[in-house]
């Protein structure tokens, strides 16, 4: 049985960095699980065939968790010199040094999982375009309109039908 699992990261108290949360809450709706509460990662209830959890940061400590996994799609909001509205791309294991410890790229992140557990699940990035980032809870309504379309892009993905764009 193939086991897959949707991680998403952000800051829900920093505007559109939110969205990956709201794009959790969707997909699980859309599964017939209950939405994530407040501070609440939904690493407690794992052991579906298709996992979904959202966290503040990728975190080395999650890399144990990721071994049941055969794919991992992560999830969150993008800004700066990407006009790209929503992104899906494959994610290899690539190792870059970063003087932050305790935050990485799913890319590193899938490399250490690959030099410490020797697995390598197929792994993809899905990014929405972020417009507001200031201090408060809740999303633009840009961003908010982008996230059927991206939930879409997740379960196109999760189904084998994957582009990047």
């Amino acid at each position: 049985m193939s086991r897959v699992i949707i991680i998403g990261y952000g800051n829900i108290d920093r505007g559109d960095d939110g969205a990956a949360c709201v794009i959790i809450n969707l997909l699980r709706g859309k599964w017939g699980i209950a939405p994530l509460e407040n501070f609440d990662t939904g690493m407690d209830a794992l052991g579906r065939e298709a996992d979904s959890v959202f966290i503040s940061q990728l975190l080395p400590e999650i890399m144990e968790t990721l071994t049941d996994y055969d794919k991992v799609v992560f999830v969150d909001a993008h800004v700066g010199d990407d006009p790209t509205e929503i992104r899906c791309d494959r994610v290899a294991p690539e190792y870059a040094h970063t003087i932050f410890t305790h935050h990485m790229t799913p890319a590193v992140l899938l490399a250490f999982l690959k030099t410490l557990y020797n697995r390598e699940p197929e792994a993809y990035l899905v990014s929405v375009r972020g417009y507001d980032f200031d201090f408060k809870q809740g999303l633009s309504s840009r961003t908010q309109s982008l996230l059927p379309a991206a939930v879409d892009r997740i379960l196109q993905t999760l189904s084998g039908e994957t582009a990047s764009q």
